[in-house]
């Protein structure tokens, strides 16, 4: 899962790289392991920084001045293909034609393919494993077919319509032209979230700035308004003089993915109409009935606690429909990334133990109900589990908004391999007993979708392949699936070969001595 942010101001003398910052900034939830702005300015000057790391250690005040123009690209990353390399870091770039870049939050399903055709037919060259290089190579091939010094808008469409052609998966993206504009688009499915909103210019000029995001909070914070949605397979661009939306292919069934309402999103978030706060409040309600049709009306319970962050919203519902305390048994270390997405087990494990403390007054002689977003790995569950013990919980009850995650995810996020998922040829009883657990309570796949859906007119079905393994884009293979896993597993990671930063690229603006 990444996060993409682009924006073009009306006024070509201004500079626009402090709102792509800041929405990055807005964006870091989504990816904290490499961040990267790339800008133009006049004559179509590219200007580019970009390394690992988080975006206030990325960019330094020397950087950020040096990042010229009107317009620009931003992305976050946490690597779902490819791998940890500055090298993939985003945005990427090719020269030609036209001078192009783009962002790119997903993952195609079809990059061994891609990659077969741009060495033995396009005859362009790949520099990385990333998937989104090849995206940006395969739309860069459809523009170089036009064969014309400069490019208009009717080749832009017509190079992306072939491209939704060419291309499978989940994805959502933001890319630049130098010199002409900015352009976002989204996959058939809408699996991956786009939105894009406008501000007056603050030049008052009477012109318009317009922004393209991953999440509306970016637009929001920054004083843009107007929000829409890209459609599933709808293209925009954005130039100086105007804005041009085209349905370059027909919709497939609209299932954005689930995991950006339970997990991924800011619960300050509207996605695609639903304001993810309210989703994750819907979720906690119908997480309430399960729990008590698991251990009746007359349950044990003495107080609820949340694993923060993305799981008190629906914990603090759970514990009004129970009429059951609420309390903050665990302090969060916000520096300490996202733990199922790290290399290596022993490493989860300890950053479990440094992400969270237990407050033990909240667990001494209670029985506590734990209730997180979802159960992944289990590494962190059996570390939660046992830290509430060591803090003297009697009983603890663990409860999951989500369904069990029992199929990998192919559309975005890096998830583990079916058989280092702790539900995987398991049931409840096993998964607690795993974890440690007195119990374990799952949300019902019905009841999840219907506590989103019920927000929405136009979405009633969803991505929720990791729950029941059936992916909407219809070409996934057990044989892909089984080379999925081969590439994921942990042991395949450690036997990686490194990858050298000093590839060749556009020019990295950074500072020799930092």
């Amino acid at each position: 899962m990444c996060g993409i942010t682009g924006v073009i101001l009306s006024d070509a003398a201004s500079m626009a790289n402090a709102e792509v910052y800041e929405s990055l900034g807005l964006l870091q939830h989504r990816g904290q392991d490499a961040a990267g702005i790339i800008t133009c300015g006049l004559k179509g000057r590219l200007y580019q920084c970009k390394a690992n790391g988080m975006v206030r250690d990325v960019f330094s005040t020397e950087q950020l001045a040096g990042l010229l123009g009107y317009m620009g690209v931003g992305h976050v990353r946490y690597p779902t293909a490819g791998t940890s390399s500055t090298s993939e870091a985003q945005p990427f770039y090719v020269n030609s034609p036209y001078g192009l870049v783009l962002a790119h939050n997903g993952n195609l399903t079809n990059a061994d393919e891609l990659k077969e055709f741009l060495d033995q037919e396009a005859h362009r060259h790949v520099n990385t494993e990333s998937d989104s290089e090849l995206l940006l190579n395969i739309f860069a091939n459809n523009l170089q077919q036009t064969g014309k010094s400069r490019v208009n808008e009717e080749d832009i469409f017509s190079a992306l319509t072939k491209l939704y052609g060419q291309i499978r998966g989940g994805y959502a993206c933001i890319g630049m032209i130098a010199g002409y504009g900015i352009l976002g688009f989204r996959d058939p499915h809408g699996i991956r979230p786009l939105i894009f909103g406008e501000r007056k210019s603050l030049d008052g000029s009477g012109g318009m700035d317009y922004m393209l995001a991953s999440e509306s909070v970016c637009l929001e914070a920054l004083g843009y308004s107007n929000y829409q949605d890209v459609h599933p397979g709808e293209a925009i661009l954005f130039t100086k003089d105007k804005v041009v939306r085209r349905q370059c292919v027909p919709p497939g069934t609209f299932t954005p993915c689930m995991f950006e309402y339970v997990y991924f999103a800011r619960p300050d978030s509207i996605m695609d109409g639903i304001s993810v706060y309210k989703a994750r409040l819907a979720m906690g309600e119908a997480l309430a009935n399960a729990v008590v049709r698991k251990l009746g009306k007359n349950m044990d319970i003495d107080v609820v606690i949340p694993v923060p962050d993305t799981s008190r919203t629906a914990a603090l519902q759970v514990s009004y429909k129970l009429n059951k305390l609420y309390r903050e048994g665990f302090i969060k270390n916000r520096y300490i990334g996202r733990t199922f997405i790290m290399p290596g087990q022993q490493l989860r494990v300890k950053s479990v133990r440094r992400k969270l403390n237990p407050m033990p007054m909240e667990f001494a002689g209670k029985n506590v109900l734990i209730v997180d977003d979802s159960i992944v790995r289990g590494t962190t569950s059996r570390e939660i589990v046992q830290m509430a013990r060591d803090a003297g919980a009697v009983k603890v009850y663990f409860a999951s908004c989500s369904p069990a995650v029992r199929f990998p995810n192919v559309y975005g996020i890096d998830m583990p391999t079916r058989s280092e998922l702790i539900a995987f040829n398991r049931n409840d009883d096993q998964v607690a007993e795993a974890i440690g657990a007195d119990c374990v309570i799952y949300q019902q796949l019905d009841d999840l979708v219907q506590s989103v859906s019920k927000f929405s007119h136009d979405i009633k079905a969803f991505d929720v392949a990791v729950f029941n393994g059936k992916y909407i884009t219809g070409d996934i293979s057990v044989d892909y699936l089984n080379n999925l896993e081969r590439q994921r597993s942990d042991s395949a990671k450690l036997k990686r070969v490194p990858v050298s930063d000093n590839v060749i690229g556009l020019h990295n603006h950074r500072s020799s001595t930092k």
